[in-house]
């Protein structure tokens, strides 16, 4: 029998309430007990004493260990004189020091900490944790893993060189900041502010339109794009752009959709992302090489053609191509989770904090 990839929801209507995860308490004592156990044990290869507090329905969603479904909270201790091995990953954490003090060194910053202090670690940015006092540290740390984890696009790189993240124009950041509410206050000398409540639940609205791409127009400029010579090494589309998601670049705040025109006998260049993209092809034929397995496809078919940071490429037989694509990078890029490696022999960006790439749109269009 073949397999099923449709689910009949005819009729379907919500439940009446959310299965809400229970209300759950971890008391200090808990807490206490479990960091005299992680100081008690000898010190791990890595160096990472570290307990995840979990809540018991975890398992039930198939998300990573979390405290709620998309935050994990754990646990993590350092005795007087350790240290950690570096490590990044494409999740973001806050940092909060509930015992003792230390020191950070991440992407090559040092962030000396006491009781009570609070830091975060932006994505795949190296880091390693440092006790150098007499006392035991302790530090509660918070993370976006479990969402990344259930997506299945989690990358983490244990004991990595310790590669600065590529610098970013500080113009937009300036300009953000004359945008500031007169009521938050700065904090410090690296940027950080506090915000008051009266701020917190009252952000600046940006209203979201009901936005209409018709085809006619659409396709005109297409067109445009399929004249480009052979050897442009970028994508012959348009994204379908919507003003109220800004630069995090969608139709909708969760995902981008794209149009793309392929003439015939194009082939993509091998890339990789931790957003999964949706193909639908309306025209043509071709094949798709994905993770090394070759999957062929026409006009009609619907293809989850790029599993997150799976290798993939394109490419078209006789006839022009054209495809929808639907990713979830917005999503991403608002997380900082948005791993994009354009070309496999450079390396990867974290896209919307780092600086991305560009094309040789220019040279092709002036050679044409």
């Amino acid at each position: 029998m073949a397999d099923n990839h449709f689910m009949d929801r005819s009729g379907w209507t919500p439940p009446e309430a959310l299965e809400l995860w229970e209300p759950l308490k971890i008391t200090g004592e808990e807490i206490d007990a479990e960091v005299e156990r992680l100081a008690s044990q000898p010190r791990p290869a890595n160096g990472r004493r570290q307990s995840l507090i979990v809540h018991p329905r975890w398992q039930e969603l198939g998300v990573g260990p979390g405290l709620n479904p998309g935050v994990r909270v754990s646990l993590e201790v350092l005795l007087p004189g350790e240290e950690t091995t570096p490590i990044r990953h494409n999740s973001t954490q806050i940092n909060f020091c509930i015992k003792g003090a230390g020191a950070t060194i991440i992407s090559g910053k040092r962030i000396n900490y006491g009781l009570y202090d609070t830091w975060n670690f932006p994505s795949m940015a190296t880091y390693r944790h440092i006790n150098d006092s007499d006392d035991i540290h302790v530090r509660l740390c918070y993370s976006n893993a479990p969402m990344l984890e259930k997506l299945n696009v989690h990358i983490i790189e244990d004991d990595p060189e310790d590669t600065p993240l590529k610098a970013v124009d500080s113009a937009p950041k300036k300009k953000a900041e004359s945008k500031l509410d007169p009521r938050t206050i700065p904090l410090g000398d690296d940027g950080a502010f506090l915000m008051p409540y009266e701020v917190l639940i009252n952000p600046d609205p940006v209203q979201s339109n009901i936005l209409h791409w018709p085809w006619e127009g659409l396709e005109a400029e297409l067109q445009n794009l399929g004249g480009l010579d052979k050897n442009y090494k970028g994508r012959r589309l348009y994204m379908m752009w919507n003003p109220a998601t800004g630069r995090h670049n969608g139709i909708t705040p969760n995902f981008f959709a794209t149009i793309t025109i392929r003439p015939g006998g194009i082939i993509d260049r091998p890339h990789r992302h931790t957003s999964a993209a949706i193909n639908y092809y309306f025209a043509g034929s071709g094949h798709s090489i994905v993770e090394g397995k070759r999957y062929d496809w026409k006009a009609g078919d619907l293809m989850l053609s790029a599993p997150g940071w799976g290798v993939h490429n394109h490419a078209s037989h006789d006839e022009t191509v054209y495809e929808l694509t639907v990713q979830d990078q917005p999503l991403m890029i608002y997380m900082e989770s948005l791993l994009w490696q354009e070309d496999l022999k450079k390396p990867w960006r974290v896209l919307g904090t780092e600086s991305g790439f560009d094309t040789n749109v220019d040279a092709v269009s002036k050679a044409s």
